[in-house]
């Protein structure tokens, strides 16, 4: 018996597959031909540039002067790394926020592990938390460290991390209000979330920094660092709340009439049956605005913070030598930036594959 279906690359072979892919219509030959010969120009010089002709490696700027124009001062990363990842924080005390980073992402990689999914997952991001502020504010045998030394990865992933941890519930508890029986918490809800899906970011943060202070008493004095993480959790929340919204509105009017058929409240409705299903419709939305978090963190510097990509455009600034490099600097921080969105991007999109087939089950 025959079985229907598409042919594999095996019994198709290279040729076919190129055929129906690249090659499938005199279009898709042009654009085909016209983007490989784009490569074949652009590849070779960028190769060049980025890699064979580039300086590595802890060399003198002198060797960056000798090849500049024909390959990349890569030696500016390594001249200023300690700077671009930790800003102006004590030199001889840096390797405690180099802790932080590795204790930061060791986190996140176990939070991201199914089998860490335990009640005593809480009590290790406790703990992790508790040792990266020990570690980064100093006290209990090390130096304290102001915040306002505090910069470069660690600010970034510390704002970036607490942002999404807190705004996260937040945005949840905004969601169910909007879509709320109750008139004031509606409004309530809808008012706020408008109101701030309507304002820049850097206005919000500007108003932690500059306006809050006014209105509180002189004796109070709230640290920067703190304002600008506030700042960031309000704004944010209000767009996961319209992310959750939507995964909301997408369950089936079913569920909701199946939860009441059963007796269930409402709270034990919205936990046990809708949000499993809504928050699952919503992972892209609600990741893509993890990653823009991630990314917006910049704006910090608004406010005298100095995050990681503060730190990076400084590293060069503050030294003749090297300030014709910046962009080899900048470089380098797309490239981390990078890393960090491209992990959580393919995370969300394995957690959605894992979570259609365990509800196929």
């Amino acid at each position: 018996m025959s079985t229907s279906g598409p042919p594999t690359l095996e019994a198709a072979g290279p040729l076919a597959w190129l055929r129906d892919n690249l090659f499938s219509s005199r279009l898709n030959a042009a654009l085909t031909l016209l983007i490989l010969g784009l490569l074949a120009w652009l590849l070779p010089p960028m190769l060049d540039w980025l890699v064979f002709k580039a300086v590595w490696g802890p060399q003198p700027v002198a060797a960056c002067d000798a090849v500049r124009g024909q390959g990349a001062c890569w030696a500016v990363v390594w001249e200023k790394f300690r700077f671009m990842m930790f800003g102006v924080y004590p030199f001889d005390q840096q390797w405690r926020p180099a802790l932080v980073v590795v204790l930061l992402t060791a986190l996140l990689v176990i939070s991201a592990i199914k089998a860490f999914w335990r009640p005593m997952l809480g009590v290790i991001w406790a703990i992790g938390i508790a040792l990266a502020f020990w570690l980064m504010g100093g006290g209990f045998g090390l130096s304290p460290v102001r915040t306002e030394l505090w910069g470069g990865l660690p600010v970034t992933l510390i704002l970036s991390i607490f942002g999404i941890a807190l705004a996260f519930p937040l945005g949840i508890l905004l969601a169910l209000g909007r879509r709320s029986e109750l008139p004031i918490i509606r409004s309530f809800s809808v008012t706020y979330i408008e109101v701030v899906r309507g304002v820049p970011l850097i206005t919000v943060l500007f108003m932690a920094s500059v306006m809050f202070a006014l209105f509180m008493p002189e004796t109070l004095r709230i640290d920067q660092l703190l304002r600008a993480q506030v700042a960031i959790i309000l704004f944010v929340a209000a767009y996961l709340a319209e992310a959750v919204r939507g995964g909301l509105q997408a369950v089936p009017k079913g569920q909701y009439e199946a939860a009441q058929a059963l007796g269930l409240p409402y709270w034990k409705t919205m936990g046990f049956i809708i949000l499993p299903q809504a928050l699952k419709i919503s992972i892209p939305p609600i990741v893509n605005s993890f990653i823009s978090l991630f990314k917006d963190t910049s704006l910090v510097v608004v406010i005298a913070i100095y995050d990681f990509a503060y730190a990076v455009k400084k590293s060069t600034e503050t030294d003749y030598a090297w300030k014709k490099y910046f962009i080899e600097a900048f470089l380098f921080s797309i490239l981390v930036y990078w890393i960090f969105c491209y992990a959580m991007s393919k995370y969300s999109q394995w957690l959605e594959r894992d979570l259609s087939r365990s509800a196929q089950r």
